[in-house]
């Protein structure tokens, strides 16, 4: 066990904030745990851990509930089969977006068709597609607003959001229709061609 000292003999009070400052953050960032650190403070006999004193239960209760809190934004991966890609379409607004996008994919051999609003892509649903790209924020609507369109269409198309407003909530929700990635604006090249890795056989 990790042994810190914690004496405030002299009494002056800028000397415990100091101290209890420090302590605080130790544990919010996980550097104090649980039966990992004994601590030792003046008026008391002994070493005692620091989950035991009173003045330090509100910090490991506040990192609990943190904890709680950020696991339940996690989501879990949702794994797809991998498939042969060969229509790709991308829904986004941002040309420039597009552009970059489109020459990525159509350098490796894909067939790319580029919609720029919901309506736009919802046209060009009907295609044979095997992958969309998705943007949340789009001019006539939400992006999600879409996904059980296309799943309708076609339940085994892939989506991929692509965002800069991908919050947990929206990823959770996107999740449980059938979304099976995200990436986050701005992406790379290196990001797009993992991804088709990831989900793409080559027969």
């Amino acid at each position: 066990m990790a042994e810190i000292k914690y004496d405030v003999k002299r009494g002056a009070d800028i000397y415990r904030m100091i101290l209890y400052s420090r302590l605080k953050n130790w544990i919010l960032k996980g550097i104090i745990k649980r039966d990992e650190a004994v601590v030792w403070r003046s008026g008391l006999s002994g070493w005692r851990k620091p989950e035991d004193l009173e003045e330090l239960k509100p910090y490991f209760k506040q990192k609990d509930e943190e904890d709680l809190k950020r696991d339940k934004q996690k989501i879990q991966p949702i794994f797809f089969p991998k498939k042969r890609i060969e229509n790709i379409l991308i829904i986004d607004d941002e040309e420039d977006l597009c552009w970059l996008l489109s020459n990525i994919l159509r350098a490796k051999g894909y067939n790319v068709i580029i919609a720029n609003t919901i309506s736009e892509g919802a046209a060009r649903l009907k295609e044979s597609l095997d992958l969309v790209f998705l943007d949340l924020k789009l001019p006539d609507g939400d992006g999600m607003d879409i996904l059980p369109k296309i799943k309708e269409i076609n339940s085994e198309t892939l989506v991929t959001i692509i965002s800069a407003y991908g919050s947990a909530e929206k990823r959770e929700r996107a999740t449980e229709k059938g979304v099976c990635s995200f990436i986050d604006k701005p992406f790379t090249e290196e990001n797009i061609l993992s991804l088709l890795a990831q989900f793409s056989r080559k027969s």
